[in-house]
């Protein structure tokens, strides 16, 4: 029969030892929620930067009456609020498991980054309709100076939101706020469209306007790919490969463990979940299984940047392995002839 030692961030023990001459401690706060309000603390201020920056956007489109800075407007006001799910999300995350959803809302968090990402998609397509129109039907742009005024705010508004949020999702592992990081990076290219189409302008050539556009729309479609390639990947629960191997190296130098049988890996929202089933000898006791178990899991938590809760499963290493595990060949009276 097989014997399991699961062990959770909200059950771990609290237990001092040390390392190198250093020591720590795991379990006293859960690190989830120190990258939670990081990342409710990148979107909240990211959110006002870009309210300030669509702000002076508005006054400058309401003296010039730009059909252009309009348009980069319109996007610099939707990024402002895309940051409003993700800050929920966040918001949600907090709360930790409940009896209905035991895994907690981390989930929530992957949805915000779908809506981001389809925020992202509407803004290519309505660039690419943009430029589409004014290379059928030029126009020619007014109040040159205030347009590229505000079109330089706009994308260094942009673009510093995007580092910002870039970092801080690579940080704490959020694939949704980096995605929110690409969309203001998208928003900064659209308002750099502005301003090049402001120069060809300038410079008597008014064609460069839309042509600038629909060089952005593919950079914007491309922005599209790889973020919601990363965000769907996570919802099916893909992880990188790196992954699995890190695992397997931290578990493989823990003495007394003869074999990794299984790994099984997924990202909850900005943190990862892992399932480990080690062999041990099978002369050891139930409790010193359990002590393996404990120095793996502390191991994994040591040396994976993003992991808040691992369960060890230990077997005896004659016993190790799915097929042990498996019930033969069987039927009961109202059911027919199955297997497990």
């Amino acid at each position: 029969m097989r014997s399991k030692a699961a062990f959770s961030d909200s059950s771990r023990k609290e237990h001092d030892h040390s390392h190198d001459a250093h020591g720590h401690i795991h379990g006293v706060v859960d690190p989830s929620i120190f990258t939670t309000q990081k990342g409710i603390h990148a979107v909240k201020w990211s959110f006002l930067w870009l309210s300030a920056t669509a702000l002076f956007q508005v006054v400058i489109v309401l003296i010039s009456g730009s059909v252009a800075l309009l348009a980069d407007t319109v996007h610099n006001i939707g990024d402002a609020f895309t940051a409003i799910p993700l800050w929920i999300a966040f918001t949600l995350v907090r709360r930790g498991p409940s009896r209905q959803f035991t895994y907690g809302y981390g989930r929530v968090e992957d949805l915000a980054g779908v809506t981001i990402v389809l925020t992202i998609l509407s803004s290519a397509v309505i660039a690419g309709y943009q430029s589409i129109d004014r290379l059928l039907h030029p126009r020619a742009m007014e109040y040159l100076p205030m347009v590229a005024i505000a079109s330089i705010i706009g994308f260094a508004g942009n673009e510093a939101v995007a580092l910002f949020r870039l970092r801080v999702g690579k940080e704490i592992g959020s694939a949704a706020l980096i995605a929110d990081g690409h969309h203001a990076r998208v928003d900064g290219l659209t308002s750099l469209a502005v301003l090049l189409g402001v120069a060809g302008a300038w410079l008597g050539y008014p064609m460069a306007d839309p042509i600038v556009g629909l060089v952005i729309t593919a950079v914007i479609l491309h922005i599209v790919w790889t973020s919601g390639r990363e965000v769907f990947k996570r919802l099916l629960d893909g992880v990188d490969p790196e992954v699995i191997e890190e695992i397997r190296h931290a578990v493989d130098n823990v003495q007394g463990v003869e074999d990794i049988t299984d790994v099984r890996v997924r990202w909850i929202g900005h943190r990862l979940n892992a399932e480990v089933s080690i062999a041990v000898n099978p002369r050891y006791s139930v409790e010193e299984g359990h002590e393996i178990a404990l120095e793996a899991r502390h191991q994994l938590l040591h040396h994976l940047k993003y992991l808040s809760h691992v369960s060890i499963h230990v077997d005896p290493a004659n016993a190790a392995g799915e097929r042990h595990h498996s019930i033969d060949n069987h039927s009961h009276d109202d059911i027919s002839s199955h297997s497990h």
